[in-house]
């Protein structure tokens, strides 16, 4: 028994100090993105654009948040803009919500759309009717359920300006009213952000292609040159296809921080928290089944890790009673060093996030819950399963 024991804190020592080793990397990294992610409120230092933004929000059955948005908009300060807001193919008492939260402000103007054309997604139609319709030099397209600070138009487009920036995006704050939020959105955000991070999306010479459909700021002009919505309407995310048509075309995209200044509410329910950033990682990963696959490792290893040292500290006491002194002290070292770097790590993660830090305790299952929509996704590119988004079912190919 002495030795079962022995060789079990071993292992688990082991696993405790890769854990300590891999999240002392992650803050580390961490650091480093902070120091060189260009925050969203920076915008508010520079010099004001005197010229018309047109923010287009596509709309469908949104009667939940559509007053919240409306309201954050008609408050934007120091900007002369229009609000188009395209209801699209409402069942729900979305107009009349909407129509009472604009309170006859004349910059608010509401299109309503009834149909979608053979092969568009419907939120990408939606965004094609609401350009066509709209009179600014900028174009920002967002959503129903996103809320406003007042100076995010006023900073936005003075970065872009100043940047001579063709597509800016925003990392936005998700909201954390239900318990599976706050479990679930840090690991999935994370695995996001590791694979597009923001040095690597702003890097002039190898930047890699990202933008977020929450927050898309187009030069009216960059807009009309790529094509519109059209031609991204076959695209699964239309927001990386976007950047990837920018950069094609030889302009800039740029991503920034948005702190507390853009705040999202994406999902009602666990089930479509899941099924969202399973077409999210799809794409992201390139619907390549190995790359979807290395992912889950990756999540599960990060959510199992604090757990396997949290056992190495209880091994290293239980070693020390079988009078196995050094081991036992190799236990208990590598279990508190695994369980501390990794809780200060998750610590800045939900702060930085917005998300309540009590979420920590359920960062292994939600970590568990991520890695299985990455297999998920892996298995639906496997067997050709569709994937429904925007009215249309997608049935796509696995990538190399």
């Amino acid at each position: 028994m002495s030795l079962v024991i022995s060789v079990t804190t071993i292992v688990f020592a082991v696993l405790a100090a890769a854990t300590a080793i891999y999240w002392g990397f992650v803050f580390g990294r961490l650091v480093r993105l902070s120091r060189h992610t260009p925050e969203l409120r920076d915008g508010l230092q520079l010099a004001v654009v005197d010229e018309m933004v047109s923010i287009i929000v596509p709309a469908h059955d949104e009667a939940r948040v559509i007053d919240r948005m409306v309201r954050s908009m008609r408050s934007q300060e120091d900007m002369k803009i229009e609000l188009i807001v395209v209801l699209d193919r409402c069942t729900d008492d979305t107009f009349d919500r909407l129509t009472a939260a604009a309170d006859g402000d004349p910059r608010v103007r509401i299109v309503v759309n009834d149909a979608c054309p053979e092969g568009w997604a419907g939120k990408c139609n939606a965004a094609a009717v609401g350009a066509a319709e709209a009179t600014g030099d900028w174009v920002l397209f967002t959503d129903a359920d996103v809320h406003f600070d007042p100076g995010v138009v006023r900073a936005a487009v003075s970065i872009a300006a100043e940047n001579k920036v063709d597509l800016l995006s925003a990392y936005t704050r998700l909201t954390s009213g239900h318990w599976w939020e706050i479990i679930v959105q840090p690991p999935a955000a994370i695995t996001l952000l590791r694979m597009f991070p923001p040095d690597r999306v702003n890097h002039e010479e190898r930047p890699r292609s990202f933008a977020n459909g929450q927050f898309m700021l187009f030069r009216r002009e960059s807009y009309d040159r790529l094509g519109g919505h059209a031609v991204v309407k076959d695209d699964l995310l239309e927001d990386l296809a976007f950047a990837k048509a920018v950069h094609r075309t030889g302009g800039r995209v740029r991503v920034v921080h948005s702190d507390t200044m853009i705040q999202t509410s994406m999902y009602e329910s666990l089930e479509d928290l899941l099924s969202g950033w399973r077409r999210i990682f799809i794409e992201s990963c390139h619907r390549n089944i190995g790359r979807l696959n290395r992912n889950v490792i990756r999540v599960a290893g990060a959510g199992l890790g604090p757990v396997a040292s949290l056992f190495g500290v209880l091994m290293g006491f239980l070693s020390l009673g079988q009078d196995e002194y050094w081991i036992g002290i190799a236990g208990i070292a590598g279990g508190v060093s695994g369980v501390a770097i990794s809780g200060m790590t998750l610590a800045v993660i939900f702060g930085r996030g917005g998300m309540p830090r009590i979420g920590i305790l359920g960062w292994p299952i939600g970590c568990l819950l991520v890695a299985g929509t990455l297999r998920r996704g892996a298995v639906d590119l496997a067997k050709g399963r569709p994937i429904r988004w925007g009215g249309r079912e997608y049935v796509i190919e696995p990538g190399g």
